[in-house]
């Protein structure tokens, strides 16, 4: 595997990093993770910006331009060789001192990591998942907004054990008046009547790239979406469930707290939308150049 680090491509064995960096003291960093389908990078653009705006709100400048930041993914990609798999971009703050004190790091550090993800059993895509409610809330987000893909993940981490701990591969996270905000690392959808429902991003919901691909498919397919504030009980009384995101995809929810959602299986408009969107990303990306190609 090559790793692009800073301008450089790197082995896996010496892709390293410093341990004054500020992105594994503090947590102080930014980062997407992004698919590869059919050898295009999906939605590529979307989620650079995501990224530099990321950076924006932490005051973090990262020392490319988006242009340049786009290039490298696509160059890490094609340095792999991969038709299909992940992608994690990462920005540290960098080297700085012992402190807090961002300012003191003079320069951010790029890691660009292609390879592969199995973020659940490939049984689980069949059947759907189970799901807990955690008890570790998200964060309000006058603390520290959802739209932040920050690399202080702890929050979700202590979710996700949470989740397994109970035997369950996924958990839904409240905010803290009680309403769904989203799952541990995925956003979340429920169906009932025909018509779907997800939380708004005011609930503390990230916008997650492929909910919005998953929205604007919907309304492709003529099925009514809507953002609503949603407690458990819409999730406990929906005909179905489906969660999305980069690394998930999208995949059915058929169980929450022990209660079956709907027929306990996989229903037909959670079906119907990841048809679409295993077509969708057949086209949608951009196209990476390998070596010794024409």
């Amino acid at each position: 595997m090559k790793i692009y680090l800073d301008g450089q491509f790197l082995s896996e064995s010496d892709a390293k990093i410093s341990v004054f960096d500020h992105g594994l003291l503090y947590g102080d960093g930014v980062f997407e993770g992004i698919r590869i389908y059919h050898g295009r990078i999906f939605r590529l653009a979307a989620h650079i910006h995501r990224l530099f705006e990321s950076a924006r709100a932490i005051c973090m400048e990262i020392p490319m331009t988006i242009e340049e930041m786009e290039q490298a993914t696509l160059d890490t990609v094609a340095a792999n060789g991969l038709q299909d798999g992940y992608i994690r971009l990462v920005v540290t703050r960098g080297v700085g001192s012992l402190g807090l004190n961002p300012f003191q790091c003079p320069k951010p550090s790029i890691i660009i990591i292609a390879g592969t993800i199995k973020l659940y059993p490939a049984e689980r895509y069949e059947k759907g998942l189970h799901l807990i409610t955690c008890a570790t809330r998200r964060p309000t987000p006058a603390a520290l907004s959802p739209q932040v893909k920050s690399l202080n993940y702890l929050n979700n981490v202590m979710a996700k054990i949470e989740a397994i701990q109970a035997g369950c591969e996924e958990g839904i996270m409240l905010n803290e008046q009680g309403y769904v905000a989203e799952c541990t690392g995925d956003n979340v959808f429920v169906v009932k009547n025909g018509k779907v429902s997800t939380p708004p991003v005011s609930a503390g919901a990230l916008d997650g790239i492929t909910r919005q691909a998953v929205i604007d498919l919907l309304a492709q397919l003529g099925i009514p979406c809507r953002e609503v504030m949603m407690t458990r009980h819409e999730l406990y009384t929906a005909d179905e469930c489906f969660l999305t995101g980069t690394a998930a995809e999208v995949i059915a929810a058929v169980q929450l707290d022990r209660r079956v959602i709907g027929t306990g299986t996989p229903g037909p408009v959670t079906q119907q939308v990841i048809a679409a969107f295993h077509e969708l990303v057949k086209t949608d990306g951009a196209q990476v150049n390998y070596p010794g190609e024409a």
